[in-house]
């Protein structure tokens, strides 16, 4: 803890602990904030490069500075939020300073009075199933990972980088027009004038969930994940994810943007 105010408490954490253990610690101590970030794997120092989210929480909502170690100027950095212009799945570090910087810790600033954000996913659905009768972080934190756990794959069973594509942003006009051939079609509304579809729904729609070719294939239980079932090679990989945006393309008129970074 480097430093507390009335409604916040400032934890700095070092870019290699893991993620999810980090959440844990906060949720132990009763700060909120992170709950819903639960079992998403990786380290600390990870998750500023592309301001990961899940459940209607990102990164930037709870970061405070970062300090960085630039890689030819032999220099410690730092950053702050507007300095790391995060956007969604995205931040400096992936585009401007990519492979500049190597993060060494991370400042959060964590809510000493938690905010429950539910309204996102199947949180309160779970949470229903659960019987919780008070809501508290750390049963946001549980239906969470009960959700995660029921349909992602273990990296340490199964080959996969999570998410292999972003959820598309468009046009209001355009959700509309897509909505009278498709009425059951999934959104989020980000403005009144553009609409976040899930890519997972427009990948499944598109009969990939559970394709598998070779050792390159898509998750059963969720079209997002592109895994690898043993020996394939990236480039498999790849053109698999490549067919899969070509075909989301025809027939929704979407072009899909790949969340992971192509080497």
């Amino acid at each position: 803890m480097v430093k507390e105010d009335a409604d916040h408490v400032y934890i700095r954490v070092g870019a290699g602990e893991n993620w999810h253990q980090f959440v844990l610690h906060s949720i132990s101590k009763e700060l909120g904030g992170v709950e819903n970030l639960s079992l998403i794997p990786g380290n600390v120092g990870a998750s500023p490069m592309q301001n990961i989210g899940a459940y209607g929480v990102e990164i930037k909502e709870v970061f405070e500075t970062l300090t960085a170690f630039h890689l030819n100027d032999k220099k410690i950095v730092q950053f702050s939020l507007n300095d790391c212009q995060f956007g969604y799945r995205e931040s400096v570090f992936k585009n401007k300073y990519k492979d500049k910087f190597v993060i060494l810790a991370v400042i959060y600033r964590l809510n000493k009075f938690p905010k429950f954000n539910t309204s996102y996913g199947a949180i309160e659905e779970e949470l229903q199933r659960m019987q919780v009768k008070e809501l508290s972080i750390k049963a946001i934190s549980q239906a969470v990972i009960n959700i995660r756990s029921s349909k992602l794959p273990d990296p340490d069973q199964i080959g996969n980088a999570g998410s292999f594509f972003k959820n598309p942003t468009i046009a209001s006009d355009q959700f509309a027009e897509l909505k009278i051939s498709y009425p059951t079609i999934p959104s989020y509304p980000v403005n009144p004038s553009l609409v976040k579809v899930p890519a997972a729904w427009l990948i499944d729609q598109c009969g990939w969930k559970g394709y598998r070719k070779g050792d390159a294939g898509c998750h059963a239980k969720q079209a997002l994940v592109l895994v690898n079932y043993g020996n394939a090679s990236g480039n498999e990989i790849y053109d698999l994810s490549e067919e899969i945006l070509q075909t989301v393309q025809t027939k929704f008129g979407i072009r899909l943007e790949r969340e992971v970074n192509i080497i």
